[in-house]
């Protein structure tokens, strides 16, 4: 048991990786047609999608990063629980 939720706590440890290069990424204009950062989109959409839109300034969206601070206290305690 403690196997899976280790391997659980991995996965979703890469995802939060995922999560920081798709948000890097979106600074290069150029890289968003490219297929690569089409499949990172798919990916961490889901997630992103639910805080899109809430701090706005300008023509910056901050909304990842309340996306990254609960997902860090997420992991955490899932960690914690392992």
């Amino acid at each position: 048991m403690v196997f899976l939720l280790t391997a659980i706590y991995y996965v979703l440890r890469i995802y939060l990786y995922i999560l920081v290069a798709y948000v890097l990424l979106s600074w290069i204009p150029e890289l968003r047609s490219t297929r690569f950062y089409q499949i990172l989109h798919q990916i961490t959409d889901p997630y992103l999608r639910l805080f899109r839109g809430l701090i706005v300034i300008g023509y910056f969206d901050f909304t990842p990063i309340i996306g990254f601070i609960l997902y860090g206290f997420g992991l955490e305690a899932f960690r914690a629980l392992i």
